[in-house]
């Protein structure tokens, strides 16, 4: 399979080297604004390749994108640069909307015209509504990172609590890539036991845990940036795994963005993930509280939408 990485920073960098390392893709372009970074940066990985299975890399323009099954979108504003790093601010990535969402106006045309049918799949900040506003400008096929890194930081550290390896947690987390996320504590299992129930033997002891549970994995991200400058391993492991189950049609079933006509937004929910992107959504059962959450992230997402497109208007209109 051939994929495209959109911008050459430090997360389409990860991408690119999750990709190869894991042996995800038989050809990878990388696309760059400065065409100069994604040729260092396609120089530096193409030697340490010849340890991981065979594939062609190459530095390139919008027009080389032609062919690919998958377009990972990473251009834009990260959460640093853009001032989305306060763990007070309820709008946490979605401040990053209104630059990114510019950024996505001038890129996802190019995309559209040189590859399709792919596979867009939006990684930049915040991932739903950049998601929709691609799939507003046109393009057919697009999915938005979601919440499947949230719900594997969900397991590590649930995981930890309980002393037992991330693998054997069930554990979700769903709706917006951000502070209106929603854990679905209700289905959380291990061994089919309530993991809830496992973390303490009182219910004040639960809910700290739960509370604390639920702080580090809603602001790992800002973490990870007070430590290294930006989030991006994680992400980039994330992209490269969706990259295999897409390739080889997989039919995995994870949390992940998509349009969905219900919330008339993009959010994540379990969804079957293959060749054509999304074939269905599992929607899950949740206890009454978890739904009234995913109701407000919907909302929360789709009045993010309903302000930048305002703004598009208003630069369109001038």
């Amino acid at each position: 399979m051939k994929v495209g990485i959109v911008g050459a920073g430090a997360v389409g960098s990860a991408c690119l080297l999750s990709l190869v390392m894991r042996g995800s893709a038989r050809e990878i372009v990388l696309v760059n604004r400065n065409r100069k970074r994604a040729d260092g940066a396609i120089a530096d990985v193409q030697y340490g390749a010849v340890l991981s299975p065979k594939v062609a890399l190459s530095a390139g323009d919008y027009a080389d994108l032609a062919g690919a099954s998958l377009v990972m979108l990473t251009a834009g504003v990260n959460e640093k640069s853009g001032g989305a790093t306060d763990r007070s601010d309820p709008a946490g990535r979605l401040r990053l909307l209104d630059s990114n969402a510019k950024v996505y106006e001038e890129v996802v045309p190019q995309i559209r015209v040189a590859a399709p049918d792919s596979v867009l799949l939006v990684v930049t900040d915040p991932p739903d509504p950049l998601a929709d506003i691609a799939r507003l400008l046109g393009h057919k096929r697009v999915l938005s990172t979601g919440t499947f890194l949230d719900s594997l930081r969900f397991r590590v550290h649930l995981a930890r609590r309980l002393n037992v390896n991330p693998r054997s947690v069930e554990a979700y987390v769903l709706g917006e890539h951000g502070t209106s996320s929603v854990f679905l504590w209700s289905s959380a299992r291990v061994a089919g036991r309530c993991a809830l129930e496992l973390l303490g033997e009182s219910d004040q002891a639960r809910k700290q845990l739960r509370e604390e549970i639920e702080r580090e994995v809603r602001y790992a991200n800002i973490t990870i940036i007070e430590g290294i400058g930006a989030s991006q391993y994680g992400i980039g492991m994330v992209c490269a795994r969706i990259a295999e189950m897409i390739a080889r049609d997989e039919r995995a079933v994870i949390p992940i963005g998509s349009y969905n006509k219900k919330y008339d937004v993009t959010l994540s929910l379990p969804s079957v993930v293959g060749r054509e992107g999304i074939a269905g959504v599992i929607e899950p059962e949740m206890s009454d509280s978890e739904r009234q959450d995913l109701e407000h992230s919907a909302e929360v997402l789709r009045k993010s939408l309903s302000s930048v497109q305002g703004s598009r208007d208003q630069r369109n209109i001038a």
